[in-house]
């Protein structure tokens, strides 16, 4: 168990560590690329820059799919400031709020990379009196560059162009205790579980009932991202996203979560018994959980019009789409329960 967890948890902390806002995401995709070619799987790119390692199984007729998204939340640089400072436009759904204060990198066309803050630009309380009253939205929070500028032409000088992407610093922690936080969780803590269960199954040569696809998504956090190049055989998906935590929620840290429903829908009564029933019988600690303002790739593929059975696991993550944290159990456990789905016989 203890090396399962160390596994997973150092590919975690190798994942978040790379950028990758929705659509600029090429980095981490060769990452993962090059991990998958040390494995006995077959790897194939789509042309939306997406990744699929196949275990082919007895059964190629019926396939099974498990995604995992390794795009984030992050920004692009919207308007340079006359005296130096950058406005952003939101890639993905957060709030402004839940960056302010958030140290960033800012992407150029020639791969320069500089660092800067996300700050109010009513920072100071010493100059600006409604500091702490400002409306924390896309007028007021900038980026202050950690560069000698002063004027959008200094700006300009660096190579620093609107359009430019920008990433939030992850502040990867893993503490004594177990708890693991860090931004961008949601859903590297997925992509790496699922990267663990394609080195156990290689290297212990299983033999999975049905050919098995993993799919590695960019584009989850902009609403689109495993909804397409899905193998036509393919019966049961499973996307392996996080479970949300708040009031009126069951999933926590400690559990893997099993979606009943979530904005787009109830998914697929019989996979999700399914699910419920493996846990039960292999004593693994789960939680059902309805997500009022989640959609997921399983989603977006039954809007896409894939004629599948779709279902949705994995694991909580506290305050999502903010300082998010989890812990080592809600790992183990989802890779407990979907070690022992992708061996199961399908549902009728």
């Amino acid at each position: 168990m203890q090396k399962n967890i160390n596994h997973m948890v150092n590919y975690l902390e190798e994942l978040v560590t790379i950028p990758s806002p929705s659509g600029n995401t090429e980095e981490i995709m060769r990452f993962c690329e090059n991990l998958l070619k040390m494995q006995k799987v077959e790897i194939k790119t789509t042309n939306k820059g997406a990744l699929f390692a196949t275990v082919r199984g007895n059964d190629d007729q019926k396939h099974r799919v498990l995604t995992a998204h390794l795009d984030t939340l992050g920004a692009m640089v919207k308007e340079i400031k006359s005296d130096g400072k950058l406005r952003l436009s939101m890639i993905g759904g957060f709030k402004w709020n839940s960056v302010e204060g958030e140290y960033c990198t800012i992407h150029t066309m020639d791969d320069s990379a500089y660092p800067g803050t996300i700050l109010m630009h009513q920072a100071s309380v010493h100059v600006y009196q409604d500091a702490g009253k400002a409306k924390r939205d896309e007028q007021n929070i900038v980026v202050r560059i950690d560069e000698q500028v002063n004027s959008k032409e200094d700006v300009q000088a660096l190579g620093i162009q609107v359009g430019d992407f920008v990433s939030f610093d992850p502040r990867y922690q893993y503490s004594d205790s177990g708890y693991i936080k860090s931004r961008h969780l949601d859903d590297k803590a997925s992509a790496a579980v699922l990267l663990h269960m394609i080195e156990e199954i290689s290297a212990n040569e299983l033999e999975l009932p049905y050919t098995t696809h993993f799919f590695f998504s960019n584009n989850e956090e902009i609403g689109y991202g495993a909804n397409a190049s899905i193998p036509d055989r393919t019966v049961e998906y499973i996307a392996v996203d996080m479970g949300a935590i708040g009031d009126g929620q069951t999933s926590t840290e400690h559990d893997v979560s099993i979606c009943a429903k979530d904005s787009s829908g109830p998914y697929h009564l019989g996979l999700k018994n399914q699910l419920v029933r493996l846990a039960d019988k292999n004593d693994i600690p789960y939680q059902i959980d309805i997500y009022p303002y989640y959609g997921s790739d399983a989603s977006a593929a039954i809007r896409a019009g894939y004629d599948i059975k779709h279902g949705l696991v994995g694991p909580g993550i506290d305050a999502s789409h903010s300082f998010e944290r989890t812990h080592t159990d809600s790992l183990w456990h989802t890779y407990q329960l979907l070690m022992q789905y992708v061996q199961a016989p399908m549902i009728d």
